[in-house]
């Protein structure tokens, strides 16, 4: 797993990637609906605050968004993670 820094991305593709894995993994929100603007809000808000992370698995050659707490278990080191430059490798 490849952990992409989010500033990295053009905007276009980050918010490209947040849709497409809203879209695919159909999250639940609770009692109310939220529309896909509100949701994209809100999963760009987490990986802003560092508690989502974009990733890139080469094995399956796919991009995705996991949680601080997915990526810690994969044995990414977040720490050595250089927000202004380099991707890390897990």
């Amino acid at each position: 797993m490849i952990v992409i820094p989010h500033r990295e991305l053009s905007t276009d593709a980050l918010f490209g990637v947040i849709e497409e894995f809203i879209n695919r993994e159909g999250t639940d929100y609770g009692e109310f609906e939220l529309s896909l603007n509100q949701k994209v809000q809100r999963l760009l808000d987490q990986i802003q605050r560092g508690k989502a992370y974009v990733v890139f698995d080469p094995d399956l050659e796919s991009t995705s968004i996991l949680s601080r707490q997915q990526v810690l278990e994969a044995g990414v080191d977040l720490e050595l993670i250089n927000f202004q430059g380099d991707a890390i490798n897990g």
